[in-house]
C-alpha cells in the first residue's frame, strides 16, 4: 500500500546517524568566513577547520574566530594549508575559486575553477572518504558536477548551494510585497543558479546535471526529493537549463 510519504517524497538513500560534526571550510574569503561564522554562532558544529593557500590571511581569520570563542559553545577552530587537518570531516564546504571578472558570467569561470578543483576535491576525499561535499563556488551547478566526478562519491553526498540564495531573495520580495515577515513566506526557485535561473531521471531530465529541487537532507546527504507537479512552461524551462548545463559540461577538461 502506498503511503503518504511515498506520494510526497522520492527516496534517494536511507537516513543514517553517525554523530560526527566536524566541518571543513575551504577558502577564507568573505563567503567562506561567513559560512564558518554562521556554523559556529548557530551551533551547527563545535569543530571547524579552515583551509586556504594564503597562509597569512588564513592565520588571521583563524585567530579572529578563536579569540571570539568565549561567546560560543565549546568551539574548536583550527586552520592549515595542509588538507590533512580536515581528516574525518562530516561535511566539507568549498568556497574557493577564481574571482569573477567584470562582465564575466558564472559560466565563463567554469574551466578556471575546474582546474582549481583538481587540487582541492581529491585531497578532501583522501582524508575524509565518508564526507559530504557542499559546493558554493561559482558557477555552482557545474562545479558541483565537477566535484562529483573528481570525488568518486555517491551523487547524494555531493550538494551545491544551488538556488538557495535565489529562493531567499524570492521569499524576501514576497515579504515586501505582502508586508509580512520573510520567515512567513515559503517558496522555491528551482533549476539553475545563474543567468538562466538534479539529478537525472527527475521531471524527465536525462542529462547528468546538478540543478536545484526541494529535497530533504540527512547525515548521508540527500535522502529524499520532493515530488512536484510542474506546469508545461515550468518543465520546459527546467529542461532548457538542463540542456545548457550538459552542453557546458561536455566541453570541460578534467
Amino acid at each position: 500500500m502506498t503511503t503518504i510519504k511515498d506520494q510526497l517524497l522520492t527516496t534517494v538513500t536511507e537516513s543514517v546517524s553517525t554523530g560526527r560534526n566536524k566541518i571543513t571550510v575551504v577558502g577564507v574569503g568573505q563567503v567562506g568566513m561567513a559560512c564558518a561564522f554562521s556554523i559556529l554562532t548557530n551551533h551547527v558544529s563545535s569543530d571547524v577547520v579552515l583551509i586556504d593557500v594564503m597562509a597569512d590571511k588564513l592565520k588571521g581569520e583563524m585567530l579572529d574566530l578563536q579569540h571570539g570563542s568565549s561567546f560560543m559553545k565549546n568551539a574548536k577552530v583550527s586552520a592549515s594549508t595542509d588538507y590533512a587537518v580536515s581528516a574525518n570531516s562530516s561535511l566539507c564546504i568549498v568556497t574557493a575559486g577564481a574571482r569573477q571578472r567584470e562582465g564575466e558570467t558564472r559560466l565563463d569561470l567554469v574551466q578556471r575553477n575546474t582546474d582549481i578543483f583538481k587540487g582541492i576535491i581529491p585531497e578532501l576525499v583522501k582524508y575524509s572518504p565518508n564526507t559530504i561535499l557542499l559546493i558554493v563556488s561559482n558557477p555552482v551547478d557545474i562545479l558541483t558536477y565537477v566535484a562529483w566526478k573528481l570525488s568518486g562519491l555517491p551523487k547524494n553526498r555531493v550538494i551545491g548551494s544551488g538556488t538557495n540564495l535565489d529562493s531567499a531573495r524570492f521569499r524576501f520580495l514576497l515579504s515586501q510585497k505582502l508586508n509580512v515577515a520573510p520567515t512567513s513566506c515559503h517558496g522555491w526557485i528551482i533549476g539553475e543558479h545563474g543567468d538562466t535561473s538534479v539529478f537525472s531521471d527527475h521531471h524527465g531530465i536525462k542529462e547528468e546535471v546538478f540543478l536545484s529541487l526541494p529535497c530533504t537532507l540527512g547525515e548521508d546527504g540527500v535522502t529524499h526529493i520532493v515530488q512536484q507537479k510542474l506546469t508545461d512552461d515550468e518543465l520546459a524551462s527546467l529542461h532548457t537549463s538542463s540542456a545548457m548545463m550538459q552542453k557546458v559540461q561536455e566541453g570541460l577538461k578534467f
